[in-house]
C-alpha cells in the first residue's frame, strides 16, 4: 500500500503547518543576513551617494574598488599583509594549543586530569579583565608587538573544550590497539589522532581564522604604532573618516569607497568557507556517533 502526503489530509495539517511555519522563519533569518551583505556590495558597485534600501546600483562603477586599492598602495597593503600574517600564524598556534591541550585532557590515567579541566572551565566563566591583562603583556614584552595579538587569541578554552569533545568520542578501541602494536603517546596523536580528526580540526581552525581576521580591540590596546595596525583597523579609520577628498579621476563617492572597502575585507573567508564546508558540517555532527 503507498501512502501519499496531502496538505488537505487532517493527519498531517499540525506537521504541514509547522513545516511551513519552519520554511518562513529560515527565509526570514536569510533574508536578515543575506540583505545587509547584498545592500552593502550594491553601494559598492553605485557611484552615486543613495539613501535607503536599494540593491541595484542606478550608475555602476568599479572606482571604489580601484581607488582604495590606489590609495592603499602601500598603507593599505601593508596592513593586509598584517591580517594575514597574524590570521595563519595564530590560527596554526591556536590548533597546535587546542589539539595538545584537548589530548592531554583525555587521558584518564593521569593524576589532576579533572583538576585541570576544571581550572579552564573556570577561566572561561571568570577572567581578570583588561587592565590586569594589559600589565600582564607590557611586562613580558608583547607590548608593541603582533604577539601580544596572537597569543592572547590562540589561547581559546572554548575551542580546547570543543577539541577534547571530539577526541573523547574516538573509539578507545583505537587508543589500545595503538598501545598493543607499541605505539607511544605521541605517536598515538599524531599517527592515530589527528589523521581522524580532520572535519574537527578545519571547523576549529576557521573559528580561529575568523576570530584572528577580525581581530580589532586588542590591536588598539596593545599597539600602539600605526604601522603593525591590520586591515580591520585601517578600514574602521577610512569608513569612519569623512575628511578626505576623492581624486577627481575616480568616478565615486565617499559611500562607495567605503562599502567597497568592507567587501574586500570579507573576500578572502568567501572564498574560503565553500572548501572548508565539507569539513566544517561533518565536524559539527561528528559528536553524535557514537562507539
Amino acid at each position: 500500500m503507498v501512502y501519499k502526503f496531502s496538505l488537505t489530509d487532517p493527519r498531517y495539517r499540525g506537521r504541514s503547518i509547522f513545516a511551513v511555519f519552519n520554511y518562513a522563519f529560515l527565509i526570514l533569518l536569510m533574508a536578515c543576513m543575506l540583505l545587509p551583505i547584498i545592500k552593502v556590495l550594491a553601494d559598492s558597485f553605485n557611484a552615486d551617494t543613495i539613501y535607503g534600501f536599494n540593491l541595484i546600483p542606478t550608475t555602476p562603477t568599479i572606482d571604489g574598488y580601484a581607488y582604495v586599492i590606489a590609495r592603499g598602495g602601500s598603507e593599505y597593503l601593508r596592513a593586509f599583509g598584517v591580517s594575514v600574517l597574524t590570521t595563519i600564524m595564530g590560527t596554526f598556534l591556536g590548533l597546535l594549543l587546542s589539539t595538545i591541550g584537548a589530548y592531554i585532557l583525555i587521558q584518564r590515567e593521569m593524576p589532576g586530569n579533572k583538576l585541570f579541566g576544571y581550572l579552564f572551565l573556570f577561566t572561561m566563566m571568570f577572567n581578570a579583565g583588561t587592565i590586569p591583562l594589559f600589565l600582564v603583556i607590557k611586562a613580558i614584552g608583547l607590548y608593541n608587538s603582533l604577539w601580544a595579538v596572537i597569543f592572547p587569541l590562540s589561547m581559546n578554552v572554548y575551542n580546547l573544550v570543543l577539541m577534547r569533545s571530539f577526541f573523547e568520542q574516538l573509539p578507545s578501541a583505537l587508543f589500545e590497539a595503538a598501545e598493543i602494536d607499541g605505539c607511544t603517546p605521541i605517536g598515538t596523536f599524531f599517527r592515530i589522532v589527528l589523521p581522524l580528526s580532520k572535519a574537527a580540526l578545519a571547523s576549529i581552525g576557521l573559528f580561529f581564522a575568523v576570530a584572528m581576521w577580525s581581530e580589532y580591540v586588542h590591536y588598539v590596546i596593545y599597539i600602539s604604532d600605526t604601522s603593525k595596525y591590520n586591515f580591520q583597523v585601517k578600514l574602521r579609520t577610512l569608513v569612519i573618516d569623512d575628511t578626505f577628498t576623492l581624486d577627481s579621476n575616480f568616478n565615486a563617492s565617499l559611500n562607495t569607497v567605503k562599502n567597497a572597502a568592507i567587501i574586500i575585507c570579507i573576500l578572502p573567508f568567501i572564498f574560503i568557507y565553500p572548501f572548508c564546508q565539507k569539513y566544517f558540517m561533518t565536524g559539527v555532527t561528528m559528536g553524535a556517533v557514537k562507539e
